[in-house]
């Protein structure tokens, strides 16, 4: 036997029982699929092993970056080895990452940080944040490259510099400041009443027998002028019966028309120059009864309503609004009303000066117009009043907005991963945008996604550079 075959046999053996222990021990139908090309690649001379890290391995991950983890090695299906993610390859706001810039080199693969030939190194920071800087390049305890700062990089010591790779895997986005109009619906119950303002008693002012009720009932619709009712009255047809006897007196017209007898009914009595028995009252409005108390023959005392009558021309709807929501509410404003049926649009007309004590709630008063009479009183409806301006101001959605308690502020988008922080003023909030009073124009970008944690690393970048100035020129790392 030759030595060549001497060595092979042994070597094929141990293939072929590493090759059935595989196949029992990955139970899917695939498994002796995927030890076979673990052994193809063994026959063919290529190695399995990845190269040595060189640094902390804090994790396994999918070679083809699915979201596939481990803390110890593994393999994939078809025989490929998880890649060993290094520590300084942890998600960072403050440097890019390797396979994040296009020619730069890994972790273990190069002599140093990389540096741009057309720029000037002002110094070397700490990779980790650290206040901890360094005129001339190094490494720190883990073995990783102090990072270069250029003269013009980050002026502001809060900006944040973050690589389009980790914009795109931390669901960073930005949106442009817009002017627009920022309302904040406020919808509420209410009552439909009737305008108080519309609503006329028929009564007279003696005592007085009702002599003839006309053919009127509650809820029929009259016109201004209309006969309601006949009534005799003693102290009545006495007034009448001396304007008669003493024509052009003026203080006997006055007097009958003091006891509200009407011009029209005075008139046919100078011109007939008789006193009628029954004297008819007429409807002072056009409008509905919505109430008649006349019956033929009864006595009225002076000031009994004989016949209520409202005109529903226009109409009241009352909404009670709560009173943290009564700041936004201004007199003039629009307000939708919805009956069953239909929708309607007015104003509020009046914000009363009373808080309700058991609800904590203001009535409000909208107007209606109400000219085929559909609105009647006592029926339910939805109110919605538009809060805020109708005039654009400059906005940004309401997750650009971070808020500590003691400020307010919203990350700006510089462009090529620049992201800085600005103290703003808010105003008005609705339909999922803040005003924005001070401190933003209409065209600049703001960050709307993700924007705590480059927040976060922002307020860390300018804590630590308060801490640690850069070094003078020849002074020598801490």
């Amino acid at each position: 036997m030759s030595r060549a075959a001497w060595l092979t046999g042994p070597l094929v053996a141990v293939a072929a029982g590493g090759l059935g222990y595989g196949a029992g021990r990955v139970s899917d139908g695939a498994a002796p699929l995927s030890v076979a090309r673990a052994w193809a690649g063994f026959a063919g001379g290529t190695p399995a092993a990845a190269p040595k890290p060189t640094e902390p391995v804090v994790y396994y991950q999918d070679p083809d970056g699915k979201p596939v983890y481990s803390l110890s090695p593994m393999m994939t299906e078809d025989g490929r080895l998880f890649r060993a993610v290094q520590a300084s390859e942890d998600l960072r706001f403050d440097r890019p990452a390797a396979e994040d810039v296009p020619g730069r080199a890994g972790p273990g693969e190069g002599d140093g940080p990389k540096k741009d030939p057309g720029r000037t190194v002002r110094y070397y920071r700490n990779p980790m944040g650290l206040p901890d800087t360094s005129p001339v390049p190094k490494k720190d305890s883990m073995g990783m490259d102090y990072i270069p700062v250029y003269d013009g990089d980050n002026p502001d010591p809060s900006t944040v510099t973050v690589s389009p790779g980790r914009i795109q895997r931390t669901g960073v986005r930005s949106a442009v400041v817009e002017r627009r109009v920022v309302s904040r619906p406020v919808r509420v119950p209410g009552t439909v009443a009737l305008d108080e303002r519309r609503v006329t008693v028929v009564a007279t002012r003696a005592d007085a027998y009702v002599d003839h009720v006309e053919d009127v009932t509650t809820g029929d619709r009259v016109r201004q002028g209309q006969p309601l009712v006949s009534v005799y009255a003693p102290e009545i047809n006495a007034a009448a019966a001396q304007l008669i006897a003493n024509p052009g007196f003026d203080g006997a017209r006055r007097r009958i028309r003091n006891l509200n007898v009407s011009e029209a009914v005075i008139a046919e009595m100078e011109r007939t120059r008789t006193v009628p028995r029954a004297i008819t009252w007429a409807s002072p409005r056009d409008g509905l009864v919505l109430e008649r108390r006349a019956i033929e023959g009864m006595k009225a005392a002076a000031g009994d309503t004989l016949f209520r009558i409202a005109d529903l021309s226009r109409i009241w709807v009352l909404a009670d609004v709560p009173e943290h929501d009564l700041a936004g509410i201004r007199v003039g404003q629009a307000a939708t009303v919805r009956v069953p049926g239909r929708s309607l649009t007015g104003r509020v007309g009046m914000i009363y000066p009373q808080v309700n004590r058991e609800t904590r709630s203001t009535r409000i008063r909208i107007e209606l117009p109400n000219p085929d009479g559909l609105l009647l009183p006592d029926m339910y409806a939805d109110v919605e009043i538009a809060t805020g301006s109708t005039e654009p101001v400059v906005a940004v959605p309401e997750g650009a907005v971070l808020e500590t308690g003691s400020r307010q502020a919203v990350l700006i988008d510089g462009g090529e991963g620049r992201f800085a922080p600005r103290a703003v003023e808010i105003g008005r909030r609705g339909d999922g945008y803040v005003e924005i009073r001070a401190g933003l124009r209409a065209g600049e970008r703001v960050v709307t996604a993700a924007n705590f944690l480059i927040d976060a690393e922002s307020n860390l970048k300018a804590a630590l550079a308060s801490l640690a100035a850069p070094p003078a020129d020849g002074e020598g790392g801490r």
